[in-house]
């Protein structure tokens, strides 16, 4: 969400069971009590874990290639998960 040019935190209603998050320069992830990791923002390195390097994702989408993980961390242009 946005108040003109500026972002404006909003809750992600859709996006449930959240334990822990990460953020990195432009993308953040969430992990998911069930092992899960869910992805959004900036994707022109491919941090988003989706197989692509689409440039930007509005919505968190799942990262189909994981499961199982305990941990997730965000730095500038990468992700990494913990199994």
């Amino acid at each position: 969400m946005t108040s003109g040019s500026q972002p404006v935190p909003a809750p992600i209603e859709t996006l449930t069971g959240v334990v822990a998050v990460a953020a990195g320069d432009d993308h953040a992830l969430a992990l998911t009590a069930d092992g899960a990791v869910w992805s959004w923002g900036a994707n022109g390195s491919g941090q988003l874990g989706l197989g692509t390097t689409s440039s930007y994702e509005t919505t968190p989408r799942l990262v189909p290639s994981l499961s199982g993980v305990v941990a997730v961390a965000a730095g500038g242009d990468f992700s990494a998960a913990r199994k």
